[in-house]
């Protein structure tokens, strides 16, 4: 299969989306953190993923932060837009009437709440990537949506839809994803959608991440990727514990309210977050200050 894969191996963030205190998108931070993560090397931007909190953002909102993000990171790495949710047609409706001329790719998560069973779920992508020319990379996150893209739907849509060309895996379950990785045709990436797993993922042949960590350590999490994929696994490793710590920590009290108070408190983006997401608790505040701390220090 010809797949244009290499533009998402190695590092894409799921770029948070700021507020200001009124709530409004704080474009001026946004564009603070485009710069930010470019500058630390990253490979490209995830723009409206579950870190950007895109439930809580308009049709209009979307559309604006689309067309805003292609115009700042001005090509510099290539966008993927994620476009996804649990009623197929309105899916398609969306790739079809956002402004994408210019986007590089679509993450589309697996179908929440209905809960279709696999062949639904096969049903769902196929037809999302046979309505773009575009690139698709698949997403599957049971804690989050109450369903799983298994390893046998992931093999199936890889083998039989030309344009999908990889999967964020954040499913938890390295036995699904070693059985992706160890039948994947060639050239069909996957992705790491957990940062705490990233490195064994590496290790086991996968092709990168789509990290929220990145969002405050760009350069450095980069450059454990870059590590573990050509195989320097001695530095990789020793990047990964200088920040396993605060991965647990910007997640303990929910994303992306986690990943905000750090870039909060690195003076990239204020912290606040839009209902019914809340601000992380002050002992997780506290935590990420510490961590913080000892981190600067290295």
């Amino acid at each position: 299969m010809n797949r244009k894969t290499s533009l998402f191996r190695g590092t894409g963030v799921a770029i948070v989306t700021p507020f200001t205190p009124s709530e409004a998108i704080d474009y001026d931070a946004y564009e603070r953190m485009i710069n930010h993560v470019v500058a630390g090397n990253v490979d490209y931007i995830v723009a409206l993923g579950t870190t950007g909190e895109t439930p809580t953002l308009s049709t209009l909102e979307k559309q604006a932060l689309i067309e805003f993000t292609l115009a700042k990171v001005a090509g510099r790495i290539p966008v993927v837009v994620g476009i996804g949710g649990n009623n197929t047609t309105e899916v398609v409706r969306s790739i079809e009437t956002m402004p994408l001329e210019g986007v590089a790719g679509i993450l589309s998560v697996s179908p929440y709440y209905n809960k279709p069973n696999q062949e639904g779920i096969y049903l769902h992508f196929k037809a999302i990537a046979e309505s773009t020319l575009l690139p698709v990379i698949l997403y599957t996150v049971p804690g989050r949506t109450g369903g799983n893209i298994s390893s046998e739907t992931t093999i199936r849509l890889a083998r039989d839809v030309q344009n999908i060309v990889g999967i964020k895996e954040a499913s938890g379950n390295l036995d699904q994803i070693y059985q992706v990785l160890k039948h994947r045709p060639d050239n069909f990436l996957v992705i790491s959608g957990d940062d705490g797993l990233t490195l064994p993922m590496l290790a086991a042949g996968a092709d990168g991440v789509i990290s929220v960590i990145a969002n405050a350590y760009p350069k450095e999490y980069s450059a454990m990727v870059r590590s573990g994929l050509e195989g320097d696994f001695t530095t990789a490793r020793d990047v990964h514990f200088q920040l396993i710590d605060m991965i647990n920590a910007i997640f303990a009290d929910g994303s992306p309210g986690g990943i905000k108070a750090l870039l909060h408190l690195k003076g990239l983006c204020g912290e606040g977050v839009r209902l019914p997401l809340v601000m992380v608790n002050q002992p997780t505040r506290d935590l990420i200050r510490k961590l913080e701390q000892q981190i600067d220090k290295l």
